[in-house]
């Protein structure tokens, strides 16, 4: 679909499964060579990688925490052992547990911090550094959340995360737009993937879930996976500091649906 993309490298952290592994799968359909990072499941990498294989594209696997510098450092160097570099990076890994605020300790704030704000800094930092060093326009994508912009009672840590990396990713758009480098964040909403599958199979859950979002269904990783291709292209050349919501509206006070003016 992009002829561009072809034979660009992708570097996409959290990638074996869910929104990642959607998104590792459609740049090997587009013939990118894809860094596929996982944390804790070595075989669903390794089944990723053959399926980027398989399409046409190329693919290896690396183990590592973004929540842990080196780990992050190790990724992007894997992209330059494998590949000769990086053209894309995809800061994607993110955690999320509900905990009420005043049960919630320092070390359960900072650790989704670290994974999910710290971590795509760094991978962030690493891949401008190679841009910059190279003369690279290089391209940068985060994948933030809804709760960038909607707060999330029992979920203070992650709210803070994603709502840092929207001006995490403004700040540093406008620091490297001068080297053509584009930074730009998509936010999902309600997504079904393997971590929200039980959730949203409850019938009360699920429908409660729909009620907020105005197209009134859960989204597919797919959905999030063909945004960050375009984002990627040269067809969204001229789109920086941006975020995209990928979200059914979510963000778009459904509450008010029906109301009376």
């Amino acid at each position: 679909m992009y002829q561009d993309l072809k034979e660009k490298v992708v570097v996409i952290t959290g990638a074996s499964n869910g929104i990642g592994k959607a998104m590792a799968e459609e740049f090997g359909k587009e013939g990118c060579k894809v860094v596929v990072n996982y944390y804790s499941s070595p075989e669903g990498a390794e089944e990723v990688a053959a399926t980027i294989k398989n399409n046409g594209g190329d693919a290896v696997t690396v183990q590592g925490d973004v929540a842990k510098e080196a780990d992050v450092v190790k990724i992007c160097q894997t992209a330059h052992d494998a590949f000769g570099g990086i053209d894309i990076m995809i800061n994607n890994a993110g955690i999320e547990h509900a905990t009420p605020s005043l049960e919630m300790s320092a070390e359960e704030f900072n650790k989704v911090i670290e994974t999910n704000l710290t971590g795509a800094f760094v991978g962030s930092r690493e891949a401008c550094r190679h841009f910059v060093e190279t003369g690279k326009k290089g391209i940068i994508i985060n994948i933030s959340s809804v709760h960038d912009v909607i707060p999330w009672p029992n979920y203070v840590n992650y709210a803070a995360s994603k709502g840092g990396m929207k001006l995490m990713m403004e700040t540093m758009c406008m620091e490297f737009a001068p080297n053509g480098i584009r930074i730009n964040n998509i936010s999902p909403g309600a997504i079904m993937t393997e971590h929200t599958t039980e959730k949203f199979t409850d019938p009360k859950t699920r429908a409660e879930t729909e009620k907020m979002i105005p197209m009134g269904i859960i989204g597919d990783p797919k959905q999030v996976a063909t945004v960050a291709t375009f984002l990627a292209s040269e067809n969204a050349s001229y789109i920086t500091g941006e975020t995209l919501y990928v979200d059914g509206g979510m963000t778009k006070y459904p509450s008010f649906m029906g109301g009376k003016g």
